[in-house]
C-alpha cells in the first residue's frame, strides 16, 4: 500500500490565535490576535484597553502637583523620569530658575532608573527565550538601586520625588556612598550579562536576523529608545534636546545599524555602561543649594500650549499640557514611547514564526499602562 503523501493533496489554511492578555510574553494584559499560516505569521492585530485608567482625562480634574503623582503608574519602570516630564513642563510654563543642585540630583536619579529598568528588561528578555537565570542576576542587581530609592524618597517603584519647582526633599545622606558602591559592584556584574546571554549561541541565533526593522521604517513608525537607535536613528531626548544636567555630561548616543533583535538587545546592554558613566561624572559634583524653589501653594500656568520631552528607558515621552490660565489644565496629552514601539510590532513580525515573535516583543520592553493610560 502507498502511503506516499502527494504535496498536492496538502492545503494551507489560515487560522487565528489569542496571544494573552494574560499570556506572560505579552508582560501585561495585551491582547494581541495572531493569523497564522501553518506556524508562519501572516498579521499581528494588537488589541489595546484593557488596563486603561483614563490617566490624561484625570489630569484635566487635579492640580498641577496632582498630575505628577499620575504618570508613576504609567511607565512604572521609568517613574521618576515621567514625573521629571511632568515638572519640566510646568516650570518651563511657569519660566522657573531650577538650582543646579536639583538638575544634577535628577540626572543621577534619572540614570539609576533607566539602569534599574534595564536589568529588569534584560532578566525577562531572557526568560522570554528560554533562560530563567537571566531573571535572578538582573534582580540582584536591581534591587540595590531600588534600596537606594528607598532610602531616599521612600518608595522603590512608584518615586513621587519630583514637584514642580525641585524636590519633596533633600537626598540622603547615606545617597552618594551608596550609589558609588552600587556602580563599582556593577560594574563586575555587568560582564556577566555577557557571558551568561550575549555570547550564548542559541541566544544568537533567536535574535539574529529577527525583527528587522530599517532606519527609514524606525522613523516613519515614530520608534524612539533604543528600538530606533538599534535600526541606526539617532533619537536620543539627551543628546538633541538636554535637559537636566545632561549638558554637563558627557556620554555617546548608542546606534547599531543591523536592525534587528540582536541590535536592540545590544544598545541596551551598552546604554548601562554609558549611564554608569553619566553618573560617575556627576556624583562628586553635586554643588551645595537648594533642592527646591518657592512656588504658589496653588499652581497656575499661564494661558497657552506647553511642551516637553524626555529620554525614558523606553524612549522619548512627551508631555503637552493646554491651559487656560486656571488652576487645572485645560488638556493633558502623553506621548508614550511604548505606543509608537508597539505599532511596528506587525511590521518586524510578520513571515517569521511564533518564537520569533516572542523575541522580537521583548526587545520592544512594553510597558502595557504606558500604552494604555
Amino acid at each position: 500500500m502507498d502511503t506516499t503523501i502527494k504535496n498536492s493533496n496538502l492545503k494551507s489554511e489560515e487560522y487565528f490565535i489569542n496571544m494573552g492578555p494574560q499570556h506572560p510574553a505579552t508582560h501585561g494584559v495585551l491582547r494581541l490576535l495572531l493569523t497564522i499560516d501553518g506556524e508562519i505569521i501572516k498579521k499581528v492585530e494588537p488589541d489595546l484597553g484593557y488596563i486603561h485608567r483614563s490617566i490624561e482625562k484625570m489630569c484635566e480634574r487635579d492640580s498641577y502637583q496632582q498630575i505628577v503623582h499620575l504618570t508613576d503608574r504609567m511607565d512604572y519602570l521609568s517613574s521618576h523620569i515621567n514625573n521629571e516630564a511632568v515638572c519640566l513642563t510646568v516650570e518651563k510654563a511657569l519660566q522657573l530658575e531650577i538650582p543646579d543642585r536639583v538638575k544634577i540630583i535628577r540626572t543621577i536619579i534619572g540614570e539609576l532608573t533607566r539602569i534599574a529598568s534595564h536589568c529588569l528588561w534584560w532578566g525577562v528578555m531572557g526568560m522570554d527565550v528560554g533562560a530563567l537565570t537571566t531573571y535572578f542576576y538582573g534582580f540582584r542587581d536591581r534591587e540595590l538601586i531600588n534600596d537606594i530609592f528607598e532610602e531616599t524618597c521612600g518608595a522603590r517603584l512608584t518615586m513621587n520625588y519630583n514637584i514642580p519647582g525641585g524636590l519633596m526633599f533633600d537626598i540622603h545622606p547615606n545617597f552618594v556612598k551608596r550609589t558609588k558602591d552600587f556602580i563599582a559592584h556593577f560594574k563586575t556584574k555587568l560582564p556577566e550579562y555577557d557571558t551568561l546571554l550575549t555570547g550564548n549561541i542559541i541566544f544568537q541565533k533567536r535574535m539574529k536576523g529577527v525583527g528587522m526593522l530599517s532606519k527609514e521604517d524606525a522613523i516613519s513608525f515614530g520608534a524612539s529608545g533604543p528600538v530606533g537607535r538599534g535600526s541606526g536613528y539617532s533619537c536620543d531626548v539627551r543628546k538633541h534636546h538636554s535637559y537636566s544636567a545632561y549638558d554637563k555630561v558627557t556620554f555617546n548616543e548608542v546606534l547599531k545599524t543591523e536592525g534587528d533583535s540582536f541590535a536592540r538587545y545590544q544598545v541596551r546592554i551598552a546604554e548601562m555602561w554609558e549611564s554608569m558613566s553619566i553618573i560617575e561624572q556627576l556624583i562628586d559634583n553635586i554643588p551645595e543649594g537648594d533642592v527646591q524653589v518657592t512656588t504658589n501653594a496653588v499652581i497656575k500656568l499661564p494661558k497657552g500650549e506647553f511642551y516637553q520631552k524626555v529620554e525614558t528607558a523606553r524612549g522619548e515621552l512627551g508631555v503637552y499640557i493646554n491651559s487656560t490660565g486656571t488652576k487645572n489644565p485645560y488638556r493633558v496629552k502623553f506621548r508614550s514611547p511604548g505606543f509608537s514601539n508597539l505599532s511596528l510590532l506587525n511590521h518586524i513580525a510578520v513571515g517569521g514564526k511564533i518564537g520569533d515573535l516572542v523575541a522580537s516583543m521583548a526587545t520592544l520592553d512594553l510597558v502595557i499602562p504606558d500604552i494604555d493610560r
